[in-house]
């Protein structure tokens, strides 16, 4: 039975490494296996991480985010409905007034989000509402008018 200590690994399975600049006996002395002269043979020489021979790089080629930009896609300024209560009992509220109230920024159509409950009755006109949010402001005694 082998014993623990007698354990050794299997001919040919460790390698010693490579010892370069040892003299001329060891077959890599002198110039240490990097030739005559010139840029890689110099200390931190060689050309840089992702060098294309002078071709503008990949990493500079691709754009710098990823995916497909959509020009087409409808944005909005998103509102939700928990947000209407600081308006009064009965008020229109329009995008006017939500920019007034700083809900929202200028220069995007709103869209009616259901985040939240609407404790009041209000006649809400926007560019957009969801589903759930018109449900929330019909139940709340309101209306939701698209725009």
């Amino acid at each position: 039975m082998v014993r623990l200590h007698e354990l050794k690994p299997g001919p040919g399975a460790k390698k010693a490494r490579k010892r370069v600049g040892r003299g001329p006996g060891s077959g890599w002395g002198k110039t240490s296996g990097k030739g005559q002269k010139g840029q890689k043979v110099r200390s931190g020489g060689g050309k840089g991480l992702g060098f294309e021979g002078g071709q503008t790089p990949l990493q500079r080629r691709v754009p710098k985010l990823p995916g497909f930009k959509n020009p087409f896609k409808k944005r909005y300024a998103q509102v939700n409905v928990v947000s209407l209560n600081t308006f009064r009992e009965g008020a229109v509220v329009s995008p006017e007034k939500l920019l007034e109230k700083r809900l929202i920024r200028k220069g995007l159509p709103v869209k009616i989000l259901a985040e939240g409950n609407l404790e009041k009755k209000l006649k809400v006109k926007a560019h957009a509402f969801s589903r759930q949010a018109v449900k929330k402001i019909e139940e709340a005694g309101g209306t939701a008018e698209v725009m």
